[in-house]
């Protein structure tokens, strides 16, 4: 199936790794031109040159720290240079550290809030005037599936996400008309670093091993097993495509029947 994305230009935040590297291999293997960033600089030269040479894909690959505002308004001013315009934005940051009510301080609300939701509010500024100019945008918003259902140990992350899925709606509402769709998705337990280290600290706080942790989660998840960041970035690729113009203002999970609501 061509997806009609090729030619166009994604911008994938924190794509060294993990969901946000598997969209934007999937991206630049469907012929779009790939801007992946991170704040690790080896990680995402492993990863860049990875991509160029499965895919032929233009990359560029910008060290940045989702979490501060100079370093995106620096990343796009380097993504425009190079590539006038972003078509396709895929919003992706690291999770905030998990931790019951009365562990977490201002500071930690604070970095959560500008890391899962601000990292996305930045961005997005700053693609929309040019995406409006064209009348042509994507933009995806990696959040989790905790935004459904929440996860007791995740207050941060059950927090700030459903804030992302609330604005998020808003504004899919406010562009819609412009050729711009917005769209959530949910990962449920996908084998990634970031899960990687969740079963790490769910093993050290139940004083069980890390493989007994897993089971623990595998087994309430109805196909019995954690899900690929591949599995995931096809959805991501979907959304950016031109098959999928009539989806805005969607949150869907991808999480192995996990979710127990009809929603």
């Amino acid at each position: 199936m061509d997806m009609g994305i090729t030619g166009k230009t994604a911008l994938v935040a924190a794509s060294s790794k993990g969901i946000g590297y598997a969209s934007a291999r999937q991206l630049a293997a469907e012929g779009a031109r790939v801007i992946i960033c991170a704040r690790d600089a080896d990680a995402l030269s492993t990863a860049a040159e990875t991509i160029r040479r499965e895919s032929g894909a233009e990359v560029l690959a910008l060290q940045a720290d989702m979490s501060k505002a100079e370093d995106i308004n620096k990343l796009f001013e380097e993504a425009n240079d190079q590539f006038s315009g972003v078509d396709i934005l895929v919003n992706n940051a690291g999770g905030p550290p998990p931790g019951y009510f009365m562990d977490m301080t201002d500071a930690d609300w604070q970095t959560a809030h500008e890391l899962t939701l601000m990292s996305a509010v930045r961005l997005t500024r700053l693609v929309l005037p040019g995406m409006r100019e064209r009348r042509f945008g994507r933009i995806i918003n990696i959040t989790s599936v905790s935004v459904k259902q929440p996860i007791d140990h995740l207050l941060l992350s059950n927090s700030e996400r459903l804030a992302v899925v609330g604005w998020a709606k808003t504004l899919s509402n406010q562009v819609a008309t412009e050729g711009i769709t917005i769209n959530n998705v949910c990962p449920g337990w996908t084998r990634t670093a970031r899960v990687a280290s969740l079963l790490e600290a769910r093993s050290q706080s139940e004083g069980i091993s890390v493989e007994e942790a897993e089971k623990t989660i595998s087994d309430t998840i109805p196909m019995r097993r954690l899900g690929t960041a591949d599995e995931l970035a096809s959805l991501v690729v979907y959304l950016a495509s031109g098959h999928a113009a009539y989806m805005t203002g969607t949150t869907i999970q991808v999480d192995g029947g996990l979710t127990a609501g009809y929603s």
